[in-house]
């Protein structure tokens, strides 16, 4: 089967470099695809949202099955043009993808299925935001409601903070239309975990469990990012909360979403804190998470393609994934300044050693070909992913490698993982 998977971050990589492996995969091409991917398939330089291309190249291709991966493209209808044309598709159709799409919209079936979450209000105007924030006071949450790279959520301690962060979103529009509303949350406390699942409408089939570092430096400081790092499995999650979860949280959005004539078929990805009280949603993604995908790929046994068909066939129920129960973990390398602006085109040094570790995988994110070089292109660069016998093992493994790496201005924080370690040592 040819298939064509559409993106070109460190998720994209770690999904083609899983593809890759499926024997039913005859040809396999990522659109645009990154030097990562191009380590397993042909990239292709068409853009993930220049739908018409893509839509060219399948029929053109004689390509059996799509992989969206990233909410954009999700978000603006690709999946629909696909289906529409006849083409197999993995990923959600527009109107579910508000799930992510709309962060007030995914509040709503929350609120109408009685999913646990914190307690928000929405604003499309700026001065009544600011108005609520100074009633409300602090600490207190602004996200905007759109589609934001991860990076549209602020943790205010103080009322100024709040009304400088309405600011940014809304008036100096930080995140374009993303902007246009705002959601004011109440500040939850605990541990933080990512539960994905593979939905096919009517089944639902939970991972592994995971764990991701949004903060840009150590000690979980600093601005919020797209993710700093990630680990599989977290020890927080015990099978009974997995239970949980399932019931409490991921079959009545499901249910929901039914209920308002939507039909879901892809991941649904349930950012989580688990509260004193028990867990409450944080976010919805309507795709693998970042960097999540890249731990929980290198310890999928299963063939990812099948699973994946299974979900678009509606055979969701028909699988039976299979895990290295060994842990997993990923450390994320940016570029200086990120989440803020960056620079780009920086030579980059000893992928291809730390690559050559045992039980090591670089998966390229922000990254380019540049004459014979590898250089810069984005803010998150790349992710070094290892397994262990234990999460301790496995850090120490990532850090390993990354010591091999370099770029000029390189960051990346050093202790990933360091709840789960703590965790295991009480």
């Amino acid at each position: 089967m040819k298939v064509l998977l559409v993106g070109n971050g460190g998720r994209e990589h770690a999904l083609a470099w899983k593809l890759a492996s499926s024997p039913r995969v005859t040809a396999l091409y990522a659109a645009p695809g990154n030097p990562g991917t191009a380590q397993v398939a042909d990239n292709i330089p068409i853009g993930v949202m220049e739908f018409d291309k893509l839509l060219k190249f399948v029929k053109e291709n004689g390509i059996g099955f799509v992989v969206i991966g990233p909410e954009d493209p999700l978000a603006a209808g690709l999946t629909d043009r696909l289906q529409a044309a006849g083409v197999k598709v993995f990923g959600p159709s527009k109107a579910a993808a508000q799930i992510e799409g709309d962060k007030w919209f995914a509040k709503e079936i929350m609120r109408q299925q009685a999913v646990p979450t914190a307690e928000a209000r929405s604003f499309t105007d700026a001065g009544a935001a600011e108005e609520f924030v100074r009633m409300r006071g602090a600490p207190i949450v602004v996200k905007a409601a759109g589609l934001a790279k991860g990076k549209g959520v602020s943790v205010c301690y103080r009322v100024e903070e709040a009304v400088a962060a309405i600011h940014s979103i809304m008036r100096d529009k930080a995140f374009g239309d993303a902007g246009a509303r705002v959601v004011i949350e109440e500040k939850m406390n605990g541990p933080e975990c990512s539960i994905l699942a593979f939905i096919d409408r009517k089944n639902i089939y939970v991972m592994e469990s995971a764990q991701d570092h949004k903060p840009i430096d150590d000690g979980d400081t600093g601005p919020m990012t797209g993710g700093m790092g990630a680990y599989s499995p977290t020890p927080v999650i015990t099978e009974s909360l997995l239970r949980d979860v399932e019931r409490q949280i991921l079959v009545p959005v499901v249910d929901g979403l039914i209920r308002d004539d939507i039909e879901y078929r892809g991941i649904l990805y349930a950012g989580l804190m688990l509260t004193p009280n028990g867990p409450r949603v944080l976010e919805f993604n309507c795709r693998f998470g970042d960097p999540e995908t890249q731990p929980l790929m290198m310890r999928l046994q299963s063939d990812l393609l099948e699973v994946m068909l299974a979900v678009a066939d509606g055979k969701l129920d028909k699988v039976n994934l299979k895990w290295d129960p060994r842990p997993a973990l990923a450390v994320v390398a940016t570029s200086k300044g990120y989440p803020g602006k960056y620079p780009s085109g920086l030579p980059i040094s000893g992928i291809d050693q730390a690559d050559a570790l045992p039980n090591v995988k670089v998966f390229q994110a922000g990254t380019k070909q540049q004459g014979k070089e590898i250089v810069t292109d984005g803010g998150r660069v790349l992710a070094v992913t290892a397994l262990g016998h234990t999460i301790a093992d496995a850090q120490k493994r990532a850090y390993q490698a990354m010591d091999l790496i370099h770029f000029d201005g390189m960051h990346y924080r050093k202790d990933i993982g360091h709840q789960a370690i703590a965790f295991g040592s009480k």
